[in-house]
């Protein structure tokens, strides 16, 4: 990937979108014969017709978002050609590609089935198949039938409604309840420069930054917009954006110091992504305790003791760059640890 910051205005920020997909009719055969001087019963050359247009996706990575997409939800492309004489095959119809952002499913409306999935730059996958071109009379000519005078018909395209959503693609998500920090955290490891503020839900869209590393390397984080108690059936921000979740490699679970009972609020952000799919707890995870600027060592060490037990945990100032470089090597090593 070749971004830095993914700068997008909240309103600006689409990841569900239904367009209209309607794919080219195949152009009929022909049933015509050749006729010369001297040549009257010149046999049949009757052409194929041309296959009809496509709906393409195309995955790019330089989109982030279905904006562009917002208002252009009718792709029509062309239909086939018909065959002609002298075997001449009609053209096919123009297929229509549409750039989507890595992460994206398109969906039948009507099931919710899934019917592609772009996770590469470059991938082109058919959404909606074109119509098949007819055979022209010159296919079915044989001993017994020498004159064919029927050609067959070109193959209705499709006309169909698909949804597509984006799950945004990344390395590390961070988890956390509002103002834990994790829009600080991004601004300091990468050039996003996402909203911050003193008050809940200051993160309303995702945000996504490439973190620098050591030697070159990089990954990428995603902060998703905070959590809070009973998330998954409705409240707050609901289960709009926990779906995000689902495409990190590892959680970050990110806690302010100042929380009355930490490991109270870890299982309750644990329990969230558990009802909302239970698949997400298999991710790999770590626990950052934000705002540790605010506490001196020896209560940091107090509060160790009561921290949980079944993922490694660092004490970590955005502000103060307090341990950035540890939680950094944390990230990359889990991120590289072989299963």
């Amino acid at each position: 990937m070749i971004f830095n910051s993914f700068p997008v205005a909240s309103n600006n920020f689409i990841d569900y979108v239904k367009i209209n997909c309607r794919s080219g009719n195949g152009g009929a055969g022909s049933a015509h014969f050749f006729r010369a001087k001297g040549l009257p019963n010149g046999g049949p050359d009757g052409g194929d017709g041309g296959r009809g247009g496509h709906i393409i996706l195309e995955g790019n990575s330089q989109l982030w978002t279905l904006l562009h997409l917002q208002y252009k939800k009718h792709q029509f492309a062309e239909n086939g050609v018909n065959g002609g004489e002298a075997l001449c095959t009609g053209a096919q119809g123009k297929d229509i590609t549409i750039q989507v952002p890595l992460g994206t499913i398109a969906r039948d409306a009507e099931t919710g089935a899934k019917k592609v999935e772009i996770t590469e730059h470059g991938q082109r996958i058919i959404l909606t198949p074109g119509g098949r071109g007819g055979l022209g009379n010159d296919h079915f000519k044989s001993a017994t039938n020498q004159a064919p005078t029927y050609a067959q018909p070109g193959e209705s395209g499709v006309d169909e409604l698909v949804i597509l959503e984006l799950k945004l693609l990344a390395d590390v998500g961070l988890v956390g309840f509002p103002n834990a920090g994790k829009s600080t955290l991004l601004s300091v490891v990468s050039a996003a420069k996402p909203k911050i503020a003193d008050y809940a839900f200051t993160t309303l869209t995702p945000n996504l930054g490439v973190v620098a590393y050591r030697d070159y390397k990089s990954f990428v984080m995603a902060d998703i917009p905070g959590i809070i108690e009973g998330a998954a059936e409705g409240r707050g921000l609901g289960i709009r954006f926990l779906k995000h979740i689902e495409r990190n490699s590892m959680l970050l679970f990110m806690i302010s110091v100042d929380s009355p009972d930490i490991a109270a609020e870890y299982k309750v952000l644990v329990n969230e992504l558990q009802q909302f799919n239970p698949e997400l707890l298999d991710k790999k995870r770590l626990l950052a305790i934000t705002k540790a600027d605010l506490i001196d060592d020896e209560l940091e060490a107090e509060m160790r003791a009561t921290l949980p037990t079944d993922l490694p945990t660092v004490f970590i100032s955005s502000l103060a760059n307090k341990n950035i470089i540890q939680l950094k090597d944390m990230i990359w090593q889990a991120l590289n640890a072989k299963e």
